[in-house]
């Protein structure tokens, strides 16, 4: 009894599951002729502007706090090595510094090379 009930209930979970996939699941069509790159540019075309505000005033300044945050910490971690061993290692910081000028000046090039 107890067999079938765990099977019963197994069965009756992927048919929850199946019934999900279908009821929340919009089907998408290209165009009447099957052209699926014009349906993919025109939704592009008409999400560009909101898709650069979010990358410009979201992500890209998450990425520039995330960055400044690890340049700090291993200029400190650097330090905190210079003084225990008297040699000052320069590589990471300067990829973290380069990085960071990357990502605070990336707006200001990055939608030309994209063609927005």
């Amino acid at each position: 009894m107890k067999k079938s009930k765990k099977l019963i209930i197994c069965i009756l979970c992927i048919l929850l599951v199946i019934a999900a996939v279908f009821i929340f699941t919009a089907p998408v069509w290209a165009d009447t002729s099957g052209n699926v790159a014009g349906a993919i540019e025109n939704t592009w075309r008409a999400m560009r502007g909101q898709i650069r505000t979010i990358v410009d005033n979201v992500i890209f300044p998450a990425i520039a706090l995330i960055l400044a945050i690890l340049l700090f910490t291993k200029i400190a971690m650097a330090y905190m090595d210079y003084r225990k061993h008297g040699q000052f290692e320069f590589t990471a910081p300067a990829i973290l510094f380069a990085c960071l000028v990357f990502v605070i000046t990336a707006p200001l090039y990055l939608w030309a090379i994209v063609g927005m």
